[in-house]
């Protein structure tokens, strides 16, 4: 029978090449469409084929309006912003209008852009043919606090009475301006079967009746990725006019398809109470990045998952059988779990996006439930007030805390006055939101810059006992490779600067310990000088006989 652990890796391993295959077998289902092979067969007569009406080579105009309504039947109470004649689905361009805002929406109401495509010459509302797609120019979400010298209280662009006038809109969110809207056609002369359209683009759909087949109208997509945080516009009430960027591009079908798929996604995560700023993060992966560099990502985000899961399990498995914390560097499990509170403080704080805040929130607890079982703590309730009680050590832990106190007398030279040299002139130089703000980022940048020195007292720890043994390798080997995938997201993933540098940190930190690994073979079978051993071989119950 195989050991219960062993069996829970293969099942998270198999778990994962199922979740890999079936995404690879999804993707594909979306980037390739079945085409109508009647079409190829029969030819223009053929049924149960749609075909593209751009195919016609029709005369097309390109209009958007705005309007403070959500529906419009007429021309009346609306205003053109931006016409295109002899408009060319092929061509891409950009162009920069100034749009009036209505005293409504300057009162935190929502302007709405409607953008038809319709035949050169005719109005929409009189063209049987014409596609149109509505899109809100205005989003709602909490302003970011300005951030001012705790000093002298001056802010980057005014004085503190201008601050606190500021800071008093901040409780509640406020109507935002989107600056860019980007529009999509898809231009492929694809020929759909009428008997397996795909659920995405048909309701993106618009089909007509020619003769004795069926077309499907130019399909016009508006890209609500390309939305980002960074582009919006607080609108305050002396605004009248606020600029809009209309860019166009062509777009396949295949990319349309997948395009539709990730704006349902970053939906669905705004649902479950994602904010903007959070799905902004996610758009970012998909916008600011090359689509066969976004394969690769996926993949990398995997396998990323999936070292995780190992390492938290590996790790956790380590500390809860670890009865005896001979070799263990006791100073590093405490620096290990203040700094990893620190460090979600700190991502808190900034509003980073979700997908950094939760793995790090599940460390700080995993790290806070370590540091219990290095100090030996038992918590035991005698009433309201609980009684916290410390274990003893034996002589050979004695002797291990000796080397890590050692260790960390000759660090404290060094650390102190870096952390705090660097808190003075971060105060002086830098400005803040708040003084808990400060007071976080002075923390976090001196476990970012100096916080791998907390790390060497293991590694005196290991050169004096001339051993390794003594550390969880198998969860080292699974954040090893957690480490170098880091380093790649660190590129992708809006995060603080520090953080990014502390990924590739950590990278000189795992050489040195696998340095040492090379230094200090391990032989798992010997019993060492504390009379233990490091090889776990299941029990055998004796045969009868």
């Amino acid at each position: 029978m195989l050991p219960r652990r062993s069996s829970l890796t293969g099942l998270a391993v198999g778990l994962f090449a199922v979740y890999v295959a079936h995404t690879c077998w999804v993707m594909y289902g979306i980037v390739h469409t079945r085409p109508c092979l009647a079409a190829a067969r029969d030819g223009e007569g053929s049924d149960g084929c749609i075909r593209p009406y751009l195919a016609r080579r029709p005369k097309l105009q390109l209009s958007v309006y705005t309007t403070t309504r959500s529906n419009i039947g007429t021309e009346n109470n609306i205003d053109l912003v931006l016409n295109v004649e002899n408009f060319d689905v092929e061509s891409k361009f950009e162009r920069t209008v100034n749009v009036s805002v209505p005293k409504k929406t300057r009162n935190n109401g929502t302007l709405y852009a409607y953008i038809f495509l319709h035949h050169a010459g005719v109005l929409p509302w009189h063209d049987g043919k014409q596609v149109h797609i509505v899109s809100p120019l205005t989003t709602y979400m909490v302003p970011k606090p300005e951030e001012i010298n705790l000093l002298t209280g001056e802010s980057i662009t005014q004085q503190i009475e201008a601050e606190k006038k500021q800071t008093y809109a901040l409780d509640e969110p406020v109507s935002h301006w989107r600056s860019r809207l980007t529009l999509n056609v898809m231009v492929e002369d694809f020929v759909f079967d009428g008997s397996s359209l795909p659920a995405d683009v048909h309701r993106y759909m618009k089909m007509v009746q020619l003769g004795k087949t069926v077309h499907y109208l130019p399909i016009l997509f508006i890209d609500q990725l390309s939305n980002r945080v960074k582009d919006l516009i607080i609108i305050n009430r002396s605004t009248t006019e606020l600029p809009l960027t209309v860019s166009y591009d062509k777009i396949s079908l295949g990319k349309l398809r997948f395009w539709i798929h990730m704006q349902d996604a970053v939906y669905s995560l705004q649902q479950f109470g994602f904010s903007e700023k959070d799905a902004d993060e996610v758009k970012g992966i998909f916008v600011d990045t090359n689509l066969y560099f976004l394969a690769l990502t996926f993949f990398v985000a995997a396998f990323h998952l999936l070292f995780d899961f190992l390492a938290f399990k590996n790790d956790i498995s380590f500390w809860k059988k670890k009865k005896s914390m001979i070799g263990m560097s006791t100073k590093a499990v405490l620096w290990r779990c203040f700094s990893t509170v620190i460090i979600f403080l700190f991502l808190l704080d900034e509003q980073t996006s979700l997908l950094v805040l939760i793995p790090a929130g599940v460390g700080a607890v995993i790290e806070l439930w370590k540091v219990k079982k290095a100090l030996k703590m038992t918590i035991e309730w005698g009433g309201l007030i609980p009684a916290v009680k410390f274990g003893a050590f034996t002589e050979s832990e004695k002797k291990t805390e000796e080397y890590d106190t050692q260790a960390m007398k000759y660090l404290s030279y060094l650390l102190y006055p870096l952390c705090i040299g660097g808190a003075v002139y971060s105060l002086l130089n830098i400005r803040y939101k708040s003084w808990y703000s400060w007071l976080i980022n002075s923390f976090v940048n001196g476990v970012y810059a100096f916080g791998f020195l907390f790390m060497l007292p293991q590694l005196f720890v290991n050169y004096k006992m001339k051993s390794v043994a003594h550390l969880p390798w198998k969860a080292f080997t699974y954040k090893a490779f957690n480490t170098f995938i880091d380093d790649i997201f660190a590129f992708i993933i809006t995060m603080p600067t520090s953080h990014r540098l502390a990924c590739f940190r950590d990278d000189v930190v795992f050489l040195v310990y696998l340095y040492q690994r090379w230094l200090y073979p391990v032989d798992k079978s010997r019993v060492n000088e504390y009379g233990e051993s490091y090889e776990e071989k299941p029990k055998r119950k004796p045969h009868k006989q």
